[in-house]
């Protein structure tokens, strides 16, 4: 097929059109489908356009809440957004367990967040330094307009320091500089502070380095090991089973589990994936940006030089521990909190929350979901409760109407759910 000209200039039903002439000629509901997705209400829709380019529907996931969390002694309902099944569940079954065992608690250990001016330099590496050194009162003039604002909420820069890396990469340099943005994400804060940055940089070096200085890029970082928090649980081990015996050995065996994450990456990922249902499906209802908080976990995850399970377990004078280390910059202005409505509900619903605040929650979902899934691992098997939960995905496939459905729940209360045993069932009770 041939290149289209000017694509991000037609209307929307010229987009449309186009594609379903051109490539989905072979799928007769796809305007239907498209048009089916778009919002009555003209002005809404006319926002969900605005996100992005070449919009031509909405894409829904299902948005739900968690309910009974304890966090620092008070109750939240948490919103989630995420189509996998019995995440939702999961998450709310593990936050009953622990609000009767005293709850959750969750602290921040840090907030600083990272950005930097990346360059060559070929000259001598002493006049670096001491050409960095002599231009910091010129950096902070040159953002002075732009962390003015900030500075009066209690951010700004915090520091502006050269790295070297000419080990790794011939001439290769860094303004290596961190930030604290309080209840903004901060990315485009940063991204404007570095590109003045080294805008200095330059002007200064070419004035008055021996050798040319040359920037690559300037870019915020995502990985952010200094903007963590923790989140955990602790109760006496016996309070964890029927009798001390069986508290005793489901403790060991799920802090086995647990060491298991911590060696094995093979399980580590799997397990950490886990963890990120809850905090992805809590960041995405937030508004903020799950695909950065995913990158920036993960590599905190590997900082060891290998990857490791987030969470830890271990029994310390009688009592069952169970906590998470997290980094977390996320944000409760800008972006799509002043303009999605979901979003300004679920920050809503989680009584307005300030970053802090929303990092301790969005921790604790992770570690709740975590609890959730060893739990099944180590007692039932992981597929038991997984696959009831998917049970309504099969009959939707199927088609099936309501009296089916209540059937089949009916069946599988007592059954295991497979996929061919409930297309048996299905075509069982329609025959």
């Amino acid at each position: 097929m041939k290149l289209v000209q000017g694509f991000s200039k037609f209307s929307k039903e010229e987009k449309i059109n186009f594609l379903v002439e051109n490539y989905l000629n072979h799928f007769p509901e796809a305007k239907h489908i498209l048009q089916q997705y778009l919002n009555d209400d003209i002005k809404l829709q006319r926002l969900h356009d605005e996100f992005i380019e070449n919009t031509l529907t909405n894409f829904y996931l299902p948005f739900g809440v968690a309910p009974n969390f304890t966090i620092n002694g008070q109750n939240y309902i948490i919103p989630m957004a995420i189509e996998e099944s019995s995440v939702v569940a999961a998450a709310s079954k593990a936050a009953k367990f622990w609000g009767e065992r005293g709850g959750f608690k969750a602290e921040i250990l840090g907030t600083e967040k990272v950005g930097q001016v990346h360059f060559l330099y070929h000259g001598n590496k002493d006049e670096l330094e001491v050409f960095i050194q002599s231009i910091q009162d010129d950096f902070r003039m040159a953002v002075k307009p732009i962390t003015k604002n900030m500075e009066k909420r209690g951010g700004g820069i915090q520091s502006i320091q050269l790295r070297t890396k000419t080990e790794d990469l011939e001439a290769y340099y860094q303004l290596h500089c961190t930030f604290q943005t309080k209840d903004a994400m901060g990315a485009n804060f940063i991204n404007s502070c570095l590109e003045e940055l080294a805008k200095v940089l330059e002007d200064k070096a070419e004035k008055q380095l021996s050798s040319k200085l040359e920037v690559i890029m300037s870019i915020l970082s995502n990985y952010v090991p200094n903007c963590t928090v923790k989140a955990k649980v602790a109760c006496p081990v016996e309070s964890l089973g029927k009798t001390k015996e069986e508290a005793q050995a489901y403790a060991l065996k799920f802090i086995q589990a647990i060491q298991i994450a911590e060696i094995e990456p093979y399980r580590a990922v799997t397990h950490n994936k886990g963890i990120m249902n809850g905090i992805d499906a809590v960041v995405l209802a937030t508004g903020n940006d799950f695909r950065a908080i995913e990158a920036g976990v993960h590599a905190f995850a590997s900082r060891s030089g290998k990857y490791q399970s987030l969470t830890h377990a271990k029994i310390e004078n009688g009592e069952f521990k169970f906590w998470i280390e997290v980094p977390l910059a996320l944000g409760t202005v800008g972006g799509l909190t002043s303009l999605h409505p979901l979003v300004k509900l679920a920050l809503a619903l989680l009584q307005n929350p300030n970053a802090e605040e929303l990092m301790k929650i969005v921790a604790v979902a992770g570690l709740a979901q975590n609890f959730g899934a060893v739990n099944s691992l180590v007692t039932t098997g992981i597929q038991q409760g997984h696959m009831k939960m998917h049970l309504m995905n099969i009959l939707n496939q199927l088609d099936a109407n309501t009296y089916e459905k209540e059937k089949a729940i009916e069946h599988f209360k007592s059954n295991t759910v497979t996929h061919s045993s409930v297309i048996e069932f299905f075509e069982k009770i329609r025959s």
